[in-house]
């Protein structure tokens, strides 16, 4: 009576050390795993960080849209417009990054599974504390990695938007992973430090450096894989992803392998206008009587008035050639595209502006997201920004923005307004 008592008390499924039985887990795995997280997640998190910087999205009343303001506006720019690919290479390394990083995080999510099962939950007031860090990082990993990569596919599933979703979530995210970076990166590294001095065969883990209950099994099963031979499985899905996405982002032959990335693969149909849209102007309700030539007109505000333009009278202004890419937030990003309009700051200068200043871009879009836009007064100066009219010698297709669109070097695809109906020049 009293065995069978003591057996009812014992732990069993999950929350029994038994259960765990595969012989790969254990701290020198994981460390490895770690160590590769430790450095990519924070190349993430800074190249993120950057990407809202280049749009600087209205995120109040916690961040407001002027550098400089707000409690997690601290960090924000004047975004540059040089290199004019610089956007181009941040947000695609963001973006491929964070894809090639899927399988590391996955096989790191594996390797520390058991303990969420410990018994007891919390032995003391640190260890609880520690617990509760836990639940952020993971929680934050999902959310983070779930949420870009929904984007990056264009499933907009999740509850509202997804920049101040995602931004927010990075921030709960990385101060979790920052704190048990803090806590476990000097044993990732000793553990590091002995693999290379030849211990840390399967099932040959450091007793102090690997209690029971925390990751080596108790009674491992025999190994049917090596743990190098694990860690290159990983490394193969990594690079997999990358092969099969980061074409999407740069110029070469990677972009005829970016066979699972919206807009990846071979440049769309031929012509002028083929090269990748995000949203076409039947998505974005565009009606096309208000963009015949009878009924368009580009309203320009200023210091001196508005002044109301047709096409033809924006042909008769002097027109600009130069060619640049266009880069969106989802990491994607055509070739150079040369294109041909009127400067920004020539109808800056038509407004009453002689001096650069920020212009407010409003569009015809009647559906989805970034309708307006705003441009800083370094960008309105670039004599690169235009207000496009051309593109590749022809006039713009309705889906790349006819009748007018903006392109400005180095600038987020999302400020590169399509169906521009009015620009306001002033102090934003």
């Amino acid at each position: 009576m009293a065995r069978s008592s003591l057996l009812g008390r014992l732990p069993r499924g999950p929350f029994a050390p038994d259960f765990w039985r595969s012989p790969l887990r254990g701290p020198r795995f994981t460390s490895v795993l770690g160590v590769v997280l430790l450095a990519g997640i924070t190349v993430m998190f800074v190249t993120g960080l950057v990407s809202y910087a280049a749009y600087n999205p209205d995120l109040s009343p916690v961040n407001d849209r002027t550098p400089g303001k707000g409690i997690l506006g601290f960090y924000l720019f004047s975004w540059p417009t040089d290199p004019p690919w610089l956007y181009r290479l941040t947000q695609g390394v963001h973006v491929t990054l964070g894809l090639a990083l899927v399988p590391v995080l996955l096989a790191k999510l594996w390797s520390v599974v058991p303990r969420l099962f410990t018994l007891p939950p919390a032995r003391s007031v640190t260890h609880a504390l520690e617990r509760i860090s836990l639940l952020l990082l993971v929680g934050g990993a999902l959310f983070e990695f779930t949420t870009g990569i929904l984007n990056v596919q264009l499933d907009y599933i999740f509850p509202g938007s997804f920049y101040p979703l995602h931004f927010y979530g990075a921030w709960v995210f990385f101060g979790a992973f920052l704190a048990h970076t803090v806590l476990k990166a000097p044993a990732a590294f000793r553990n590091l430090r002995r693999m290379r001095q030849g211990a840390g065969e399967a099932g040959d883990e450091d007793p102090v450096e690997a209690p029971v209950e925390d990751l080596a099994a108790p009674r491992p099963d025999p190994p049917t894989v090596s743990r190098r031979g694990a860690l290159g499985l990983v490394g193969g899905g990594s690079l997999l992803l990358v092969a099969t996405s980061a074409g999407r982002s740069f110029d070469g032959p990677l972009r005829e392998t970016a066979v699972l990335a919206p807009h990846g693969g071979p440049e769309p149909g031929s012509g002028p206008g083929a090269f990748q849209v995000n949203k076409t102007a039947e998505y974005a309700g565009i009606r096309p009587d208000d963009t015949t030539e009878e009924a368009w007109r580009l309203t320009v505000t200023g210091r001196t008035g508005t002044v109301r333009l047709s096409r033809a009278e924006l042909l008769t202004l002097p027109q600009h050639d130069v060619a640049l890419p266009i880069a969106c937030v989802e990491g994607w990003s055509t070739s150079d595209q040369d294109w041909r309009g009127v400067r920004l700051r020539d109808l800056a200068a038509l407004a009453g502006h002689d001096d650069p200043v920020d212009v407010f871009v409003e569009s015809l879009q009647l559906r989805g997201t970034w309708r307006h836009a705003a441009l800083s007064a370094d960008q309105v100066a670039d004599g690169r920004s235009l207000l496009a009219l051309f593109v590749n010698g022809a006039e713009l297709t309705p889906d790349h923005g006819h009748p007018a669109r903006v392109i400005v070097p180095a600038a987020p695809g999302v400020l590169n307004t399509k169906w521009v109906d009015r620009l306001t020049f002033g102090e934003l």
